[in-house]
C-alpha cells in the first residue's frame, strides 16, 4: 500500500472512532512531529559525525562527487 493510500486509510479509521483519548492521542503525535527537530532524533555518534562534515566543508577539505567516483570505478 502506498503513503497516500495509508493516509486515507488513516482518516477514514480516525473519522469512525468515537473514542476522544484515541483523537486526543493522535492530535498530540501530529503536532509533536510536527515540533520536532530531526537533530534531536540523531545519536551523539550521528551528531558529531556531521559536525565534523561540516567542519571539513567550511575548511575545503572535500572532493566533489565526480572525482571521487573517477577514482572508484
Amino acid at each position: 500500500m502506498d503513503i497516500q493510500s495509508e493516509k486515507i486509510e488513516l482518516i477514514r479509521m480516525l473519522l469512525d472512532t468515537e473514542n476522544p483519548k484515541i483523537i486526543e492521542f493522535i492530535g498530540k503525535i501530529l503536532k509533536r512531529e510536527k515540533n520536532s527537530d530531526f537533530w534531536e532524533d540523531l545519536s551523539d555518534q550521528q551528531r558529531e559525525e556531521i559536525e565534523k562534515a561540516s567542519t571539513q566543508i567550511e575548511n575545503g577539505e572535500m572532493v566533489d562527487y565526480e572525482s571521487f567516483m573517477q577514482k572508484h570505478r
